[in-house]
């Protein structure tokens, strides 16, 4: 487990990386910025703020990873979302971890 894992108390990598094999929905919470600086293949960029908003392209997904800079603003998103009635959602920490969990 990462150090980012640990202090935030992310999922445990297994279970990320089977909702990724699984084809997750991979949501970038960053801000627009950050994302275009790099992120994981395949990720939308839907910053924490624009979330309540964007509920609908949440919704029917059978697994969601939220991922940002730290793993703060995932957690934020996962509470959210959650508060939503949208279940499945992993917070998957740092774009890294995400990351690195897509590509071994």
């Amino acid at each position: 487990m990462g150090f980012f894992s640990a202090l935030f108390g992310n999922t445990d990598n297994s279970q990320l990386t089977e909702a990724i094999k699984d084809g997750a929905f991979l949501v970038d919470v960053r801000t627009p910025a950050e994302f275009a600086e790099g992120s994981v293949k395949g990720a939308v960029n839907i910053p924490l703020d624009k979330v309540p908003q964007e509920l609908p392209k949440f919704k029917g997904k059978k697994h969601i990873v939220v991922f940002c800079r730290s793993g703060n603003r995932s957690g934020q998103a996962k509470s959210i979302l959650e508060q939503n009635g949208i279940q499945q959602v992993i917070n998957g920490g740092t774009w890294q971890n995400v990351n690195q969990a897509i590509n071994g």
